[in-house]
């Protein structure tokens, strides 16, 4: 099947690689433009970009997608299924009816719509998320689904650990929908869940909170965006690592201070006060 690719994240640069190894292989990647990175702002392209020039693929990086010439370069490659993974912006019509929207979307829907799947999935405690294969349509995440697959949740798991494992799934979920082309089926909307973008008082742990909540939110934000503390003076201290111990307290297993290196939270303590409010 003839298709076009659009996807940002390292997430969607690991489908992409999959899905370019079948004959599916898209003639042209959509992804978003090159953004400065970095302590030192350089201009950085996008995962799938970087990708997609390895594989030897076409890329196009419009400031907006639903432009115009964008839709017309989308046009040009004459797709049969246009695939979407992690693109990062709004598609709006006439883009959505132009052609058939594939959406890979990383949870069990309609549990956990929207922007940040996985790690809600990992904040809330669920025992297990997985992939969805999903049409794309004019509401978030809201469109009919054709395939859906299950991956335990581990008591150990971090973004880090989990996403690999859900790349593959959805890998697999995408290219078999490609090729069997199975039916989709609406959605029941009374089993909705929101999974709404991390921001910064996401990462903020809330040490009043019970520790097992503030462990599952280190885990969901390990190693991509970062849980921290905010210490006395407002400074942030990055936690990388972190438990709850049966004792019911928080126990700091590996920090980053701003600016400074990974470390044990022991080595932190050799050279800082205590953390108020853990162990």
């Amino acid at each position: 099947m003839r298709t076009v690719y659009l996807g940002t994240s390292d997430f969607a640069a690991a489908v992409l690689e999959r899905l370019a190894e079948t004959d599916h292989r898209p003639a042209l990647v959509v992804t978003r433009p090159d953004a400065p990175k970095g302590r030192g702002r350089a201009l950085s392209s996008p995962p799938v970009a970087v990708m997609a020039r390895e594989l030897g693929i076409e890329v196009d990086q419009p400031a907006s997608v639903n432009a115009d010439d964008a839709r017309a370069r989308i046009a040009v490659a004459e797709p049969e299924a246009v695939v979407v993974c992690a693109f990062g912006a709004l598609i709006k019509e006439p883009l959505l009816s132009d052609h058939e929207l594939v959406n890979v979307h990383p949870s069990l829907l309609p549990r956990w719509r929207g922007a940040a799947p996985v790690e809600r999935a990992i904040m809330a405690g669920d025992e297990e998320t997985g992939v969805s294969i999903m049409r794309l349509t004019a509401g978030w995440d809201s469109g009919p689904v054709s395939l859906a697959g299950a991956e335990p949740i581990a008591r150990d798991d971090t973004y880090g650990s989990l996403a690999p494992r859900l790349q593959e799934l959805g890998a697999r979920l995408l290219i078999r929908a490609l090729d069997e082309r199975p039916p989709y089926v609406e959605q029941d909307e009374s089993k909705v869940t929101y999974a709404e973008k991390i921001g910064p008082e996401d990462r903020t742990l809330d040490l009043t909170r019970p520790p097992i909540e503030n462990e599952l939110i280190v885990r969901a934000l390990h190693p991509h965006i970062g849980a921290r503390i905010e210490l006395p003076g407002g400074k942030f201290l990055g936690v990388r690592a972190a438990r709850a111990t049966g004792d019911a307290q928080l126990e700091l297993l590996e920090v980053q201070p701003a600016g400074g290196r990974p470390m044990t939270y022991a080595d932190y303590l050799r050279g800082h006060a205590p953390v108020p409010g853990v162990v």
